[in-house]
């Protein structure tokens, strides 16, 4: 068995540097493609199939975590892994003329989709954009009252660096907010839950999207994610204190939030 120039051997460093791709184990440097390549896919779509696949439950989702923001006029708001901007829109009304909201994406077409919208909607004036990896949130430290991702951290190759990252920019007293796909709390609904992702959600994509194959990974994604306790728990150890979760849909969803004292 041959060792590395560390001492560890050829096959622990292969393993050491895998994570998934849905059910699939890949490389941790092949993921960001893939997943990009998935998104890009996706971006025309995504609005509406957001729509189709959750019967319209994503907005109140949305809306309810907007709700937990704790954001005032004047507010300086990071959304990570924004995409077509659910929550900016949102954000954007909250903290007024004298906040400001940042919607980043690692993906350029998602971003486009999101910039596309908030100019449809009038939303010009406090909003600004920027291409930007969740592990390495390139601003200074202490900068917003609030760091928001939804349904972005599952697709995070390393997500407790995207956690430590995310940390470090949000102010002193500021919130941190996840709203990510979860695990249901009741045992009959995760089965009818398991019945409905696997065997409808790929098909919807084929029909709407013409892209089965990244619903598929959607749904897998999903199932890798971990727990709400476990994400409490990473949230913890990057940092942030007082963490606590709402479980939406029963447990469909669940919306975590962390601080920063």
């Amino acid at each position: 068995m041959s060792k590395n120039p560390q001492g560890h051997s050829s096959e622990q460093a292969r393993a050491e540097n895998q994570t998934h791709f849905g059910f699939r184990s890949v490389d941790e440097s092949a993921k960001e493609k893939l997943v990009g390549d998935v998104f890009s896919s996706v971006a025309s779509k995504y609005d509406i199939m957001n729509d189709v696949m959750s019967f319209g439950l994503h907005r109140l989702w949305k809306r309810f975590a907007v709700s937990q923001s704790g954001l005032r006029p004047g507010g300086h708001v990071l959304e990570v892994a924004g995409g077509s901007g659910d929550l900016t829109r949102h954000f954007a009304k909250q903290v007024g003329e004298t906040g400001k909201v940042l919607l980043t994406d690692i993906n350029t077409d998602m971003l486009a989709q999101g910039k596309a919208k908030m100019i449809e909607a009038g939303l010009v004036g406090n909003i600004e954009y920027a291409i930007v990896d969740a592990e390495n949130l390139e601003f200074e430290e202490d900068q917003f009252d609030c760091v928001a991702i939804s349904f972005g951290l599952r697709n995070v190759t390393r997500k407790d660096k995207a956690l430590e990252s995310m940390y470090r920019v949000l102010k002193p007293g500021g919130r941190m907010m996840v709203l990510e796909f979860s695990k249901p709390v009741i045992p009959m609904l995760s089965k009818i839950y398991d019945c409905y992702s696997f065997n409808a959600i790929p098909k919807i994509g084929k029909w709407v999207a013409n892209d089965q194959k990244s619903y598929q990974y959607l749904v897998e994604s999903i199932r890798q994610h971990p727990d709400q306790e476990t994400l409490r728990k990473m949230m913890l150890e990057a940092g942030f204190d007082e963490v606590k979760y709402h479980n939406l849909s029963a447990g469909i969803v669940a919306l975590h939030l962390g601080f920063k004292f």
